[in-house]
């Protein structure tokens, strides 16, 4: 593909961690390219490098050596405040764990990353946070708290949280691990729409199902990629949810 499809390339990433004497390799010599509009699910077992590979993707961990391109920019050279400008300008982050502040309402929480943005102003937070909230179908929720939320809307709240700053890229670590299965195929209905619309989306999942909604699978095993294939027979989340809706009917008129 061309460069200018590039939005990420690293190459010869390695992470090394030491124990005592002991050094234990969490990456080894890591190469991998992610083009714009791109969805890719990154899986493995624990410890496998995943969730390294992951940190160090959205600038929250450094590499032991390696190579980490941005839209052609180097990014492992910058400095702690460039890259926390960098993660709040092109980075959405999504947890497991929806990481939304408790006593504080679902707008509040979106508006969060607009108040470390200085060329946002106080009415436009809000009209900001308020279309990131209709975007996930949380239009009527903006004044609810997240304890009268439930799991699928609180994790709705955290990707409209991500998007409100327009990034390039979602970042999302088990985004439905806490979920049950309508409601992860729901979430995963909202990043096909972001994905869709062009947004570039890399999910760690250890979730074979959840995988099929990507449009890449990449699978790492003791800090190395054993795996980088296109997704086949990719599912549709929308029509995945027709079907548990007609299951539904069909079992209520049984």
């Amino acid at each position: 593909m061309a460069d200018s499809e590039n939005l990420i390339t690293v190459k010869d990433l390695t992470k090394t961690y030491r124990t005592g004497d002991i050094e234990v390799h969490a990456l080894s010599a890591v190469s991998l390219t992610i083009n714009k509009g791109d969805f890719v699910a990154i899986m493995g077992a624990s410890g496998s490098g995943k969730s390294t590979f992951m940190n160090i993707l959205g600038c929250l961990d450094n590499p032991t050596s390696g190579e980490y391109l941005m839209e052609g920019k180097d990014i492992l050279g910058r400095n702690k405040n460039e890259l926390a400008e960098l993660r709040n300008s092109k980075l959405g982050f999504i947890f497991q764990s929806f990481n939304i502040l408790p006593r504080t309402s679902a707008q509040e929480n979106v508006e969060l990353p607009l108040l470390y943005n200085n060329k946002v102003l106080a009415k436009e937070r809000k009209e900001k946070a308020f279309n990131a909230l209709k975007s996930v179908g949380l239009a009527d929720r903006v004044h609810s708290m997240p304890n009268q939320l439930s799991g699928g809307q609180q994790q709705r709240v955290a990707i409209a949280r991500a998007l409100v700053n327009d990034p390039i890229i979602i970042m999302a670590d088990e985004p439905t691990g806490n979920l049950d299965s309508r409601t992860s195929y729901e979430i995963m209905e909202i990043f096909q729409k972001m994905n869709d619309r062009g947004i570039t989306i890399v999910m760690v999942t250890h979730e074979p199902d959840i995988a099929l909604f990507a449009k890449t699978n990449i699978v790492f095993k003791d800090g190395k990629i054993i795996a980088n294939n296109p997704v086949k027979e990719r599912k549709n989340a929308t029509d995945e949810l027709k079907k548990i809706a007609a299951m539904a009917e069909e079992n209520a008129t049984t």
